[in-house]
């Protein structure tokens, strides 16, 4: 049988500390793992992208992940499709999930961790440019890892920045520069295909996480300010295909550090208190399995979601 969970199944099964545990557990050993992940992207004749990432893989899981996304920025939801989850032993497909909710959930959480170990010590004010789902759920990982002060935000859409920052307690302001002006730490989570802040827009000792850099094309930092500041990355050869390492004008080969790195404690992180540090993450698909192996387990621990037989 196949359980199948929605976004509410996933809303009810997933707990952040668990996810969070996940995820950091995750980046220590998921290089233990002889098969390399995979993302596989296509443009399309319609106004959006299709993308497939494959195999999630963790050590000590007997089960991997397949999960297609159509990515079609104009739309609400911009993101829509579905993570298969199979068994290791013989291929059962064990279940069928919500990709949007669990993108926003692996996304977020881990850029979470990120932010808290990079960010200023100082860390008073956060500020948030592009207030979608990712951007929420970064929120509700730092308030377990490393909470802020104060909020400030941006987005495009008006109206959106303000159901944000009533949200969270927090405070609208009209751009992006503005947010950086204001803020010790910056989180970026749009689909901009042009640079948002440059290093004239910042100060020393700012922190930065770049979420909108998953896909060739997509650009939230500009080269000058990702050359002076201290970069980490999740997976350096996806970083230089399609993430950040792949933008035009960039003077830098490589990035400083993986997060796995910073860690494991094999890289010191920010090392001074006027260090600028970036972390622009691409998203792996072991981070899928992750948190789709804790959801599948806990549904069928409380009986949560749908099961349906698709060999009938």
């Amino acid at each position: 049988m196949t359980r199948v969970l929605t976004r509410s199944d996933l809303e009810t099964v997933l707990g952040t500390e668990a996810c969070l545990a996940a995820l950091r557990d995750g980046f220590r050993t998921a290089d233990a793992t002889a098969v390399p992940g995979q993302r596989v992207r296509t443009d399309l004749p319609f106004p959006g992208t299709a993308t497939a990432l494959m195999p999630g893989l963790l050590p000590g899981v007997e089960a991997y992940t397949v999960k297609v996304n159509a990515k079609f920025p104009g739309a609400r939801p911009a993101l829509r499709g579905v993570i298969c989850l199979h068994g290791g032993a013989d291929g059962e497909l064990l279940a069928l999930l919500d990709s949007a909710t669990v993108t926003a959930w692996r996304t977020g959480l881990a850029a979470a961790l990120g932010t808290a170990l990079l960010a200023p010590a100082d860390h008073a004010v956060l500020g948030v440019i592009g207030t979608g789902a990712q951007a929420e759920l970064t929120l509700r990982g730092l308030a377990s890892a490393r909470p802020p002060g104060r909020l400030v935000v941006h987005d495009t859409d008006s109206g959106r920045a303000a159901a944000f920052a009533d949200r969270h307690g927090g405070r609208v302001l009209d751009s992006a520069r503005a947010v950086a002006e204001a803020a010790d730490t910056v989180l970026l989570a749009t689909w901009s295909r042009a640079p948002l802040l440059a290093l004239a827009d910042t100060r020393a000792g700012q922190h930065f996480t770049s979420l909108g850099t998953d896909e060739p094309g997509k650009r939230e930092l500009a080269p000058d300010l990702l050359d002076a500041a201290l970069l980490v990355v999740d997976d350096l050869r996806l970083a230089a295909r399609t993430g950040a390492l792949a933008a035009p004008g960039l003077t830098r080969t490589g990035a400083d550090a993986t997060l796995t790195d910073v860690l494991r404690g094999t890289h010191p992180g920010r090392t001074a208190a006027r260090q600028r540090t970036v972390y622009a993450p691409v998203g792996l698909p072991w981070q899928d399995l992750a948190l789709t192996w804790l959801a599948w387990r806990e549904a069928e621990r409380r009986g949560v979601g749908t099961t349906i037989d698709l060999l009938e």
